[in-house]
């Protein structure tokens, strides 16, 4: 099974790469504009039907997020020349860019490089040492899920979801950083340590996705909505529209993964923070900074908001259709691999003695 989606897996791969070779070389001859989107519509039609032949929820999940989504955004914003792709870059830049959660740090600082950078490293080094314990402790847990309440085991879900996504999109990024000698902007900011729902969404989590909503979603409707109804509540239909796209595209997600008809409830979740984040926002300009709780306090309760309604509706989407039992089985799959492969050079090693 896990060889067929493997073999899978890479067809689908060289596809990308092959359909971004033609993206960079076609962005050289036809100027931007919607003569340019024409020619790119195809491609964003391909990367949509791709994660099709993909059923594992580890490699389908992370090539619907990578191109249908992200991808296929940075697409549509290269047809009119914006966002992080450009034909000035070089091909293999322009295809790490295109298919990748990365972004390149615009104004990397320039002051004692080196010393700053080491010491980002080891800190960044322990960090993701203590995430990856912790990963493996909640996993090793697992083994118990019968002797577990329902509600701590979706809690262990979404803590799962966290700590693999920053492990997994750190080590690409560290891979490109080392390729291609250019400094990225960070994904994740500790999200744990959010103050406000606008700090949580805006500035710590997922970073690369509100990057590209910001100018696919966000300031588009912006623009609209300060002639139709001022610049005052502009912000408002612009922050309920990106995170309306955004529930969308994570139905779609969960859609390649599942395959059976979205619930709505992915959908409600953001459309959820999106309305508190607007109320919030509101309440903000109402006091004007004259009266505010401590982060003390509104941490812990931004952290147990967001964690509160994920659990109720965005982790039991794991649970449906048996993602989390197929991602059991993958796991299983891949220990039995690395066993096998453990013995096999093991006994080459003892053979030789």
């Amino acid at each position: 099974m896990l060889g067929e989606e493997m073999n899978s897996f890479i067809k689908v791969w060289l596809a990308v790469f092959t359909s971004l070779c033609y993206c960079h070389a076609m962005g050289k001859m036809v100027p931007k504009g919607p003569k340019r989107l024409i020619f790119l519509l195809p491609i964003v039609c391909l990367f949509l039907y791709l994660p099709l032949n993909l059923y594992s929820p580890h490699l389908g999940g992370l090539t619907a997020f990578f191109i249908a989504w992200l991808g296929n955004f940075k697409l549509l914003l290269f047809a009119f020349d914006k966002g992080p792709l450009n034909t000035r870059i070089s091909l293999p830049l322009f295809m790490a860019l295109a298919c990748l959660p990365i972004k390149i740090q615009q104004d990397p600082i320039k002051e004692n490089p080196s010393s700053k950078s080491q010491g980002k490293s080891k800190e960044g080094t322990v960090n993701y040492v203590i995430k990856g314990l912790l990963l493996a402790i909640i996993l090793w847990s697992y083994n118990f899920i019968e002797y577990i309440h329902p509600n701590i085991i979706k809690l262990l879900y979404a803590l799962h979801i966290y700590f693999f996504l920053e492990i997994f999109l750190a080590i690409g990024a560290a891979m490109v950083r080392s390729f291609y000698g250019v400094e990225l902007e960070p994904q994740f900011n500790e999200p744990f340590l959010s103050t406000s729902l606008q700090d949580f969404w805006g500035k710590r989590w997922n970073l690369m996705v509100a990057s590209i909503m910001r100018p696919t979603v966000y300031e588009p409707t912006l623009r609209f909505s300060s002639v139709v109804i001022g610049r005052k509540w502009a912000p408002v239909p612009s922050v309920l529209s990106t995170f309306v796209v955004s529930g969308v595209m994570h139905e779609l997600v969960f859609y390649y993964l599942r395959r059976v008809s979205p619930t709505g409830e992915v959908s409600w979740f953001f459309i959820f923070h999106g309305i508190c984040l607007t109320l919030e926002i509101g309440l903000k300009k109402a006091l004007s900074g004259k009266c505010g709780l401590p982060g003390i306090v509104t941490g812990p309760l931004t952290v147990g908001f967001v964690l509160g309604t994920g659990v109720w509706l965005f982790i039991p989407q794991f649970t449906r259709s048996k993602l989390d039992v197929r991602a059991f089985e993958e796991y299983a799959e891949i220990g039995a691999l690395l066993k096998s492969y453990c013995e096999k050079v093991l006994n080459h090693i003892f053979y030789h003695l």
